[in-house]
């Protein structure tokens, strides 16, 4: 199963987060892409349930979800255990089988995934893995955080509010009533920590907000209230971390009266500019703010940060950032790395050496001797 000769990637998808058909369509863009003369590339998708599998699945079958029904699937954990390194399969012979793994890259989107969770789990395994650390994806995952920390950093944001459920139950009309007062009308209501668009609601009035409240409280605990910003929605990609290097925006034209999820990965109605329709200062004012929040919330490896530029002011603020973007073919973060000159291919290599660049200067924290005696040759 293994190559002395290729580092060992694990491709995770799927998980538990209510965008596990997005991850299982981001992966196929790895597996259509990653170099296989680089890399022995083996694939584990995590079940809605929870299951996590060893699998031998096309892209395809990742796709439509019938990856879950090969014969050839066989559970597996990543242990946590330093010595082990990577992964144990258990066989249908009753055997337990350990795989040394060099890189995991962890394409999941969402709660249980890119939440910090995962990530984790990886920094107990002492494995490299693409993409932001704990803290980073924790905090960006949570709107109601990312929020507070904008402000902190003085990146531009949008007037909000944040409720938790218990003082939306014990006080629900007081939760609307400072919202009203705040934010005004419209307002966009969301799931603290879900991710494309999944149980965000616009409304315009209070019966509408309290039923957006109700939808955003099937998806999380917490409900984020952000004011309305008639402007353009744009991208940008980021990527590394010394310094964080991001591109000129692209835009998003919306299908529907925001950005839904169907117009993001079903319908195909929106359609994306790349670069955005915007003075060149402009551009290069998204740029700068773009690399300022990545860096003030410890991103590193990669994310996209959002941003709209308000109309009739052009005023920038930004709307939040994804530390594990969408990955598909339609996809704004590999169309905006492309359009730099990083196709995906090469865009895969440059987020492993990422990872493993990350893990050499962390190395230090557990083998702190031997990383200075190492560094002090060098």
């Amino acid at each position: 199963m293994q190559s002395e000769n290729k580092l060992c990637v694990v491709l995770l998808f799927g998980g538990m987060s209510s965008e596990h058909e997005v991850s299982r369509v981001s992966v196929g863009n790895f597996v259509n892409n990653i170099d296989r003369t680089k890399y022995e590339v083996l694939a584990v998708g995590i079940t809605k349930e929870g299951r996590w599998l060893y699998t031998e699945a096309t892209a395809a079958q990742m796709a439509d979800g019938s990856w879950e029904e090969l014969a050839g699937n066989m559970p597996c954990i990543l242990s946590p255990d330093r010595a082990d390194h990577g992964m144990v399969l258990f066989t249908p012979e009753g055997h337990v089988e350990k795989i040394h793994v060099d890189v995991v890259i962890p394409v999941l989107h969402g709660l249980w995934g890119e939440d910090g969770t995962v990530q984790g789990l990886l920094e107990l395994a002492g494995i490299p893995y693409v993409g932001c650390g704990v803290l980073a994806s924790a905090a960006c995952m949570d709107k109601g955080v990312a929020n507070a920390l904008f402000e902190a950093n003085d990146i531009p944001h949008t007037k909000w509010l944040a409720a938790n459920r218990w003082q939306i139950e014990s006080d629900l009309e007081g939760v609307c009533a400072g919202v009203e007062a705040k934010l005004g009308w419209p307002v966009f209501v969301k799931p603290a920590n879900a991710g494309s668009s999944v149980g965000i609601s616009k409304v315009s009035n209070r019966e509408e907000l309290k039923k957006a409240i109700a939808l955003a409280l099937e998806n999380d605990r917490k409900v984020v209230f952000e004011a309305f910003v008639d402007g353009q929605e744009v991208e940008c990609a980021v990527i590394g971390s010394d310094p964080a290097v991001a591109t000129r925006p692209g835009e998003i034209l919306a299908g529907a009266e925001f950005y839904t999820y169907d117009d993001k990965y079903k319908n195909g109605v929106s359609q994306t500019v790349i670069p955005a329709h915007l003075p060149e200062e402009k551009l290069d004012e998204v740029k700068t703010y773009a690399a300022m929040a990545y860096t003030a919330l410890g991103c590193e490896g990669l994310a996209r940060c959002d941003f709209f530029v308000e109309k009739g002011t052009g005023k920038v603020m930004i709307n939040e950032i994804n530390t594990f973007p969408g990955f598909t073919s339609i996809s704004m973060y590999p169309k905006l790395m492309e359009h730099e000159g990083l196709p995906v291919p090469a865009l895969i290599d440059r987020l492993i050496e990422l990872a493993l660049e990350r893990y050499g200067k962390t190395a230090w924290i557990t083998a702190p001797s031997a990383y200075l005696t190492a560094a002090l040759a060098a």
